[in-house]
């Protein structure tokens, strides 16, 4: 099993940037994909984005492509979601997901305690 440690959420005013962290500890080794996930109040968690951890090959959804970006440091065993041009619609509760192998599914990932983001108008 994996643990995952999420950081950098805050308050921020509409425009702004965060930078999330996620640090992984525990069995690293055999990340197939890590993902960032959100929450917001009365809604279900949606996809933001993900990472292939080896090949570094990246997805994102629509609202994320051109604000969010998803990287990886491997000898750190951090994933990085930098959010640029923040809108309140963005406050959410964001999650980091780590996939064991290509056939996990996210519903059976690895998850994280999620970090707070508020966007202020």
């Amino acid at each position: 099993q994996v643990q995952l440690i999420e950081s950098g959420g805050g308050l921020v005013q509409a425009g702004g940037s965060l930078r999330l962290a996620c640090a992984a500890s525990g069995r690293t080794f055999s990340t197939y994909a890590m993902g960032w996930f959100r929450q917001a109040p009365g809604k279900e968690r949606e996809f933001v984005a993900s990472i292939t951890w080896r090949t570094g090959i990246t997805t994102y959804s629509e609202f994320a492509k051109g604000r969010f970006t998803i990287s990886r440091d491997n000898a750190r065993d951090t994933a990085f979601l930098q959010m640029n041009s923040l809108k309140p619609e963005d406050t959410a509760v964001y999650y980091c997901g780590s996939r064991k192998t290509i056939f996990t599914t996210w519903e059976s990932a690895d998850w994280g305690q999620g970090t707070q983001v508020t966007v202020s108008s």
